[in-house]
């Protein structure tokens, strides 16, 4: 086959793109495929960017892809990193309420962890000081054993190390510009393909447009800010997070422990107006940024959402101290002079249903026999990745 030519081609070299190629290589062992990413190198955004928890699965709706495809990532993501030598951090996490009105949300969230064949742990005060003695809860807390962490750029890249000895074609600093049926065109030349595999992250909506795949979507970029701690290593011994408001699919300022057991604080939600605004006015594109306020007037006008406490909420966060003062409420010896160390942002590539609008909760994923499309492939993607690629590449088996 021509040098130009392919049998698959996935866009994205992040770890949703990568678990998929590596699954067409399982059934496919033959077969010409090629990955393509406009970056130098892998995991540059959002799989290199996040914080490396591997979730268990208990927050989701069990009828939603998320719940499944959590519960059945987390173990085989476990497996690749045993596999591959890349050591993971059994943490486990506590889910901790800040008043007796959450208690009932902490139950919903066994509820739900019961469901989805996900193992959960209502646990009292006291529990909860033997397994975190630095947490605190209101009457309940949820302890989930399933949850741990790994460095999630480490892990991308043994995955594409992988794909690349079994045959597979990186193609990095190849941004696509345009798509076609059986067709695409790069920065660095035209290539004929078989079958296209949008991955593409906080571009997968502009990659599915053409072929008719997100006409009823838009994006909505999120950014989550980190902070890490000077605390000793091993202080924080597991995760601690809030109880998410289920209008929003965040789940809200947690501290995690790393994979080298340091504390860290965040992420935040705060929402912005162009796909790559990490820092300062780097990344920012008049055209977008347009584009994503005129997309406003729909959310704001959203009865699913209390968007504007949202704003309200999330903007000061901006603030290092009103930041970290946010994780005080679960872990009270938090003090901010002690999270002076910023984290590499993310930015969440988030869908907005734009008939009904309203934030879209779950994966979506839609294509034809030219053409898969896996569209909000948002948290927790980096722990589903290697079960989405399962699911979805059931087609081509």
């Amino acid at each position: 086959m021509a040098a130009n030519n392919f049998d698959f081609v996935v866009i994205g070299a992040g770890i949703v793109g990568l678990a998929m190629a590596n699954r067409i290589r399982q059934i496919h062992p033959n077969a010409t495929i090629a990955v393509f990413d406009k970056e130098t190198s892998v995991g540059e955004h959002a799989s290199g960017r996040n914080s490396g928890v591997l979730h268990a699965g208990f927050y989701y709706s069990p009828d939603s892809l998320k719940a499944a495809l959590t519960r059945d990532g987390n173990k085989l993501l476990r497996d690749f990193c045993a596999e591959e030598n890349i050591r993971v951090n059994e943490t486990g996490k506590v889910v901790v309420a800040q008043n007796s009105s959450e208690v009932t949300a902490l139950q919903e969230l066994h509820r739900r962890g019961n469901s989805n064949g996900v193992i959960t742990e209502l646990v009292s005060p006291e529990q909860l000081a033997e397994l975190e003695p630095l947490a605190k809860t209101s009457e309940l807390a949820l302890w989930s054993p399933n949850t741990a962490v790994a460095n999630p750029l480490e892990v991308t890249q043994a995955l594409a190390n992988k794909v690349i000895r079994e045959g597979t074609t990186l193609k990095l600093g190849h941004e696509v510009l345009r798509t076609a049926q059986n067709r695409i065109v790069t920065n660095l030349g035209n290539y004929s393909v078989g079958h296209i595999i949008n991955c593409a992250g906080l571009y997968a909506d502009k990659i599915a447009k053409p072929f008719g795949f997100c006409d009823d979507y838009a994006m909505l970029p999120f950014k989550g800010l980190y902070w890490y701690g000077n605390w000793a290593p091993g202080k924080l011994q597991r995760h601690v997070y809030p109880v998410p408001d289920v209008r929003n699919p965040f789940l809200g300022v947690h501290l995690t422990v790393t994979i080298d057991g340091r504390a860290k604080i965040g992420p935040t939600a705060i929402p912005i107006f162009s796909r790559e605004s990490y820092a300062g006015f780097v990344g920012l594109s008049a055209k977008e940024i347009l584009n994503i306020v005129g997309i406003y007037p729909k959310f704001l006008a959203s009865k699913h959402h209390d968007v504007l406490g949202l704003i309200k909420s999330e903007m000061p966060k901006y603030s290092q101290r009103h930041l970290v003062t946010q994780a005080k409420a679960l872990v009270p010896s938090v003090d901010p002079k002690d999270f002076k160390e910023r984290g590499k942002p993310g930015i969440r590539a988030q869908l907005l249903d734009i008939k009904n609008k309203k934030l879209e909760m779950d994966f979506v994923v839609r294509g034809d026999e030219g053409s898969t499309h896996l569209l909000n492939a948002v948290s927790p993607a980096w722990t589903s990745a290697l079960a989405m690629a399962n699911h979805v590449c059931q087609k081509f088996d």
